[in-house]
């Protein structure tokens, strides 16, 4: 294996001007202060933990924060310095493009100047966006255009359209719930076989997802029949396997959770080739990450699969650090 051989689709860019804006306000994402990052740490920590190049996003929240006009000039900054960062490191970064949702007229805007100007590698989405979850019927002109544009789409977490429960941050568990339910949604709603154009990337393992994917085989039995039907489609593989077919067009990161406990899961539902490498570097502080490196480099996976995970299944969606 060679020294640094991993893409990381999960490593969150913090511009200072971004961070100053998030600490004014006084906004903890997830329940954490807003971290800080910089390109020279960034490449540290990559070198340290064999990564090749990452793909930046910023995290929850975003840039709406209940005003257009601020959010349009926000996502505009964050993603120009997103897109000077990878300029100035060829080959080390690239970067997903932060839009404006709820705001689904200037997100389109914005999703087309970071494609045809600044090269984005895709979009990040947060999983809801004023409590509303991604497969809602007002956003179906922004996915749209994202599957006319083939786009790769990182979800991303945000915080629950519910109150936090005391002394438990939102990164422990409301983000897991926050992922299962845009993926639901997605599903339910029929957006993901609507849209088959964009290659959708969970976060974290895709939350809660792989554990519950026979829970979300039952919910959409129970929409499409009698009970009686339901029953004898569960007793039939191939129409189980039909509908499991669906989850598995999802890609999932195993940012915080390349460990013992949360792989078998995902192994047992996901397509081995929509698995990829993450580390939530730097809202997972450096200590954190090399420690999901080491579970994720000790876990006895089968043939080929680590190096799928490590690189092989980014091939295709970001072609730009393969090029010869």
């Amino acid at each position: 294996m060679s020294h640094a051989d991993r893409i990381d689709v999960h490593h969150h860019v913090v511009p200072p001007h971004y961070a100053a804006w998030l600490n004014d306000k006084g906004i903890r994402p997830g329940g954490v202060a807003v971290p800080d990052w910089s390109p020279k740490a960034a490449l540290n920590l990559m070198d340290d933990t064999r990564v090749r190049a990452a793909i930046l996003s910023v995290s929850t929240p975003g840039v709406w924060l209940g005003d257009a006009i601020e959010a349009e000039r926000w996502a505009r900054e964050v993603n120009e310095y997103g897109a000077q960062v990878a300029a100035d490191h060829p080959g080390r970064f690239g970067f997903f493009a932060t839009l404006t949702l709820p705001d689904v007229g200037t997100a389109i805007k914005t999703a087309d100047h970071a494609f045809d100007h600044l090269d984005a590698d895709g979009v990040v989405l947060l999983a809801n966006n004023e409590g509303r979850y991604l497969g809602d019927p007002g956003f179906d002109p922004l996915l749209r255009y994202l599957n006319e544009r083939r786009a790769v789409v990182f979800i991303h977490p945000g915080e629950l359209p519910a109150e936090p429960v005391p002394g438990i941050p939102a990164f422990t568990a409301d983000f897991l719930l926050d992922t299962t339910r845009t993926a639901i949604s997605l599903i339910m709603s029929g957006a993901l076989d609507r849209y088959p154009g964009i290659r959708f990337i969970l976060a974290h393992a895709g939350g809660f997802v792989p554990y519950i994917a026979d829970r979300i085989l039952l919910t959409m039995l129970r929409d499409e029949s009698k009970l009686s039907q339901a029953r004898m489609l569960l007793n039939r593989e191939r129409a189980r396997e039909k509908r499991i077919d669906l989850i598995r067009r999802f890609y999932f990161d195993v940012a915080l959770s390349s460990t013992r406990a949360a792989l078998p899961s995902l192994l047992a539902v996901a397509d081995p080739t929509h698995i990829l490498y993450g580390s939530d570097y730097p809202f997972a502080p450096v200590p954190a990450v090399k420690y999901m490196a080491k579970e994720f480099e000790s876990y006895p996976f089968d043939g080929d699969l680590r190096t799928l995970i490590d690189h092989g299944n980014a091939r295709p969606l970001f072609p730009r650090f393969f090029t010869a």
